[in-house]
């Protein structure tokens, strides 16, 4: 008769700690069966963040331990995921066939933030999730060159419009819609109500995540996404040079006043490395962007070099995910990618759309 029970293979699969989730997979609820037949032994895990890129790396770690425990002889680890929607702002309801939305901010204007919100976009899509990306800076939109996107979208109905998609990614952008050279000269009021509409009359297939990309600062456009748009959290990027990150702290406050979850900061250009002779210097500072997440307890989610083929490959419309997929630059936008993820699936489930709409009617 073996001794092997539940118990003690949940034992041995605490002993391993997720390093995106920072916390084991038992106390986080993510071990959906163990099976037991004689010394078999059979774990089924489902994730709640997309994991392509390290589904291996944990069936490994977990099979490891569970062989160590007396009495295992062969062990299955199957490891899947399930993204599900997640709470957003109080007074507002999430979007159809959008699960989750994620803002992508900076303080300030030139630390590479549409580049990173690309890239993310680019990098959750590789895990394994269904992703949308909507530009979001009216005054200037670089979403339609970094994505290599022409041409117009359709409106099938005179009132709605299809996303245009690239690289596996729906996306929305007023510079869909404008020639590239026209300036848009408008007011306050207009440029939110443009956001509102792109976001609403865009008929978004079903989709794990929407990444949205700000524009730079913290004025009409962020104040409207904060207060209309359900966002479920938001990344702050920034530069290590104390100017960047003294605007970022005010990004990363706003998010807080509003409700709106900081799922972490991530580091732009944090060193530069010189293609001739190898030589690393931190042209903009060190370290502000690890000193920044302790000082307010927010996770930095990584930190990428200054390097020329980010910026030439966003140019040319094929973002670094795509253009070197294999890449140490794209394990490290895909890194930031789980970990934002997994960030998101720690907090509160929106359970709005699994309960019954009660209508009263007069009789």
């Amino acid at each position: 008769m073996s001794d092997l029970t539940k118990d003690v293979i949940e034992e041995a699969i605490k002993g391993y700690k997720e390093p995106h989730l920072d916390r084991d997979l038992v106390s986080a609820k993510l071990i959906k069966a163990i099976e037991i037949e004689g010394d078999q032994v059979k774990v089924k895990v489902t994730l709640g963040f997309p994991a392509q890129g390290a589904r291996d790396t944990i069936a490994a770690a977990l099979s490891e331990r569970i062989k160590a425990v007396p009495g295992v002889g062969a062990v299955q680890v199957d490891v899947n995921w399930e993204i599900k929607a997640h709470s957003v702002q109080k007074s507002l309801k999430p979007i159809g066939q959008v699960k989750n939305i994620i803002a992508v901010a900076s303080g300030k204007g030139g630390v590479g933030k549409s580049t990173t919100a690309v890239n993310l976009a680019l990098a959750l899509a590789a895990e394994g999730a269904r992703v949308g990306i909507l530009d979001a800076d009216i005054y200037g939109p670089s979403q339609p060159r970094m994505l290599g996107i022409t041409g117009k979208p359709e409106s099938k109905d005179g009132n709605s419009l299809e996303p245009m998609t690239s690289h596996g990614l729906q996306a929305m952008s007023i510079g869909f819609l404008i020639d590239e050279e026209t300036p848009m000269i408008w007011r306050g009021p207009m440029v939110t109500q443009a956001l509102e509409q792109l976001l609403n009359d865009t008929n978004w297939g079903a989709l794990d995540y929407l990444v949205i990309d700000l524009p730079p600062g913290t004025g009409d456009t962020q104040l409207t996404l904060a207060q209309k748009v359900p966002v479920s959290g938001a990344i702050i990027v920034t530069t290590p040079q104390d100017i960047a990150l003294l605007d970022a702290r005010k990004g990363l406050k706003m998010f807080q006043k509003v409700e709106v979850p900081v799922l972490g900061i991530v580091e732009n250009m944090s060193i530069h490395i010189c293609s001739n002779c190898g030589h690393e210097e931190h042209i903009f500072g060190q370290g502000g962007g690890a000193s920044m997440s302790e000082q307010y307890g927010v996770q930095l989610l990584g930190s990428l070099p200054l390097d020329i083929h980010i910026r030439e490959e966003a140019d040319s419309g094929k973002p670094t995910v795509v253009a070197q997929p294999e890449s140490r630059l794209t394990e490290i936008y895909r890194e930031i990618a789980r970990k934002t993820a997994a960030k998101l699936s720690l907090q509160a489930k929106d359970y709005a759309a699994k309960f019954p709409r009660i209508v009263i009617e007069n009789n």
